[in-house]
């Protein structure tokens, strides 16, 4: 039961609105922590983008991220390419790394062929082991801060691939909004986070050493119920020896779900 239970996630309140939902039907209270801010490389990716279709003509578009789908589409919009982008993605065969960016593609107007059911880099390795793209081109518009192991493990089935990057991450800038979890987290009166992603790891301890020595933070945190919402989440957290439980299912409703189960 999570009545009654203080439960924050690494999103701001705009991307946390389905865990919110979740939260407050089970009587807990929800808070949004946004971690990240993304800074955009301009209105070149959309060029760079569309350039790089092209020169190199893949036969598979991926998307990882609502973020990368709002962020490659809204700037096309801005510089009246979107009809051209949209066209260049929709001549191809489109891959959406799970649902809530399958939603953000359907949006603008674009169909996903595929979506893996393990929503994450090895589910989209999966994925394109199970319709035998060997041989064939993708082409992936993402975040500046990935690490390199979907491309190592899409090259290795026999995939060529061609990253686009849009944005870089850095911590959020904006703590005001953090005053309210701090003195929660001070008092022992937060129960769990969620993490979800790799960098919003980060961005969690760089914003919260800022206020705390590290032993003191580790102490803490590990009184709560932590949850990873997938593998590269989960290494971040084990490079900082942050004990945790790693979602089975990498979405919120899967790392929702971990949390109640552990603060049952």
């Amino acid at each position: 039961m999570l009545d009654g239970k203080t439960i924050a996630i690494t999103r701001s309140k705009d991307d946390a609105s389905e865990f919110i939902t979740l939260a407050e039907q089970n009587k807990a209270t929800p808070i949004a922590l946004p971690t990240i801010e993304l800074v955009g490389k301009g209105e070149k990716i959309v060029d760079e983008f569309l350039n790089s279709v092209k020169q190199n003509n893949p036969d598979y578009t991926l998307f990882l991220s609502s973020k990368a789908v709002k962020l490659l589409f809204d700037t096309a919009k801005s510089i009246e390419k979107f009809d051209e982008l949209q066209l260049a993605v929709a001549n191809s065969i489109v891959m959406s790394v799970g649902p809530k960016t399958t939603l953000s593609l359907e949006s603008y107007g674009i169909k996903v062929n595929h979506e893996p059911e393990n929503h994450s880099s090895v589910g989209v390795g999966e994925e394109f082991s199970q319709i035998n793209a060997v041989g064939k081109k993708v082409i992936i518009p993402r975040s500046a801060a990935a690490n390199s192991f979907l491309k190592e493990l899409l090259n290795k089935i026999g995939i060529d691939v061609v990253e686009i990057f849009l944005y870089d991450v850095c911590a959020f800038s904006d703590l005001t909004q953090w005053n309210g979890f701090r003195e929660l987290f001070s008092q022992r009166k937060v129960d769990g986070v969620i993490f979800t992603s790799a960098s919003s790891v980060r961005g969690f301890f760089e914003i919260m050493l800022k206020d705390y020595e590290k032993s003191v933070l580790v102490e803490t945190l590990s009184k709560l119920s932590l949850v990873a919402i997938g593998p590269f989440t989960s290494e971040e957290l084990k490079k900082l020896d942050i004990s945790h439980i790693t979602s089975k299912v990498h979405t919120v409703v899967g790392a929702f779900d971990t949390m109640s189960l552990s603060l049952d």
